[in-house]
């Protein structure tokens, strides 16, 4: 069975690496859209545009099902991209996880790209699943495209931005854009002591498996993973090979539970999954 995930950078490594442990077997079809990214940046008929591409070319390469772990083209369109593929092709979306983050924390900070955090979807998720916590959107120009080019630096910066502008007393991060999750540690050094951090890449590569009947098992196969960049067959750029799990996945290997998650950053099984 062949799973593709389509984002326009590196934010699909955390689910990709997710799904890869937890179903080895699976053959996974890597989208992402170097020509076009980021698509934080975009408009919406842009990041439209790119993601009903990259899905149909999957549908024709042979993917059953299509995975976006990005929250910029969710809020976007994935209620289109369903109109148009399913019930054939399962379509699952991805958002940040606030009602995880709210089940358990007072005050809560969503970091996300600029247009996730001024979309109204994000609006409509807080104010469904916050449980009346007070959250605070914190958006992070520059994060994702510093992620996506494995530059530390740039990346180090954006976080020190963000950290300052996130009120001092949240004690619950969300990480509203699914490239954060590969600088966590970093992103949690920035921020006081004690605050946790939550993401939703687990909860969407569960998610996935169970849109498709199938559950998380030790199988003795490992499916292939292959890359497509803006339509073009190639490799995970350069700048995956920056992370334990980008490494992972270039290697083709199977994805140890241990790189995907740290002791200070609490998974998200509960989160809202679309």
């Amino acid at each position: 069975m062949m799973v593709a995930l389509i984002d326009s950078g590196l934010g699909l490594l955390s689910t990709t690496g997710w799904l890869r442990h937890l179903a080895p077997e699976l053959d996974l079809l890597l989208f992402l859209d170097p020509d076009g990214a980021p698509w934080g940046s975009r408009t919406a008929s842009f990041v439209t545009d790119r993601l009903f591409s990259a899905a149909h070319l999957a549908v024709q390469l042979g993917a059953e099902a299509i995975v976006v772990p990005c929250n910029t083209a969710t809020v976007t369109a994935i209620d289109a991209l369903r109109e148009s593929f399913e019930p054939r092709v399962p379509v699952i979306g991805t958002v940040p996880a606030v009602k995880s983050a709210a089940a358990v924390g007072e005050s809560i900070a969503v970091w996300a790209t600029v247009r996730t955090t001024a979309s109204d979807y994000q609006k409509r998720l807080i104010a469904e699943f916050a449980n009346g916590r007070p959250v605070a959107g914190v958006a992070c120009p520059g994060l994702a495209e510093a992620i996506d080019l494995g530059d530390m630096t740039a990346a180090s910066e954006a976080i020190a931005d963000a950290a300052k502008r996130t009120p001092r007393n949240c004690d619950s991060v969300v990480l509203g854009c699914t490239h954060y999750p590969l600088v966590a540690p970093e992103i949690l050094q920035s921020l006081p002591t004690g605050t946790t951090l939550y993401d939703s890449a687990e909860a969407v590569a569960r998610q996935a498996l169970r849109r498709l009947d199938r559950t998380a098992e030790l199988h003795s196969t490992t499916g292939s993973i292959d890359v497509v960049l803006s339509g073009r067959r190639g490799n995970l750029p350069a700048g995956a090979h920056a992370y334990p799990v980008g490494r992972a996945l270039a290697a083709a290997a199977r994805v140890p539970r241990d790189i995907l998650i740290s002791a200070a950053t609490r998974a998200s099984m509960n989160a809202p999954t679309v």
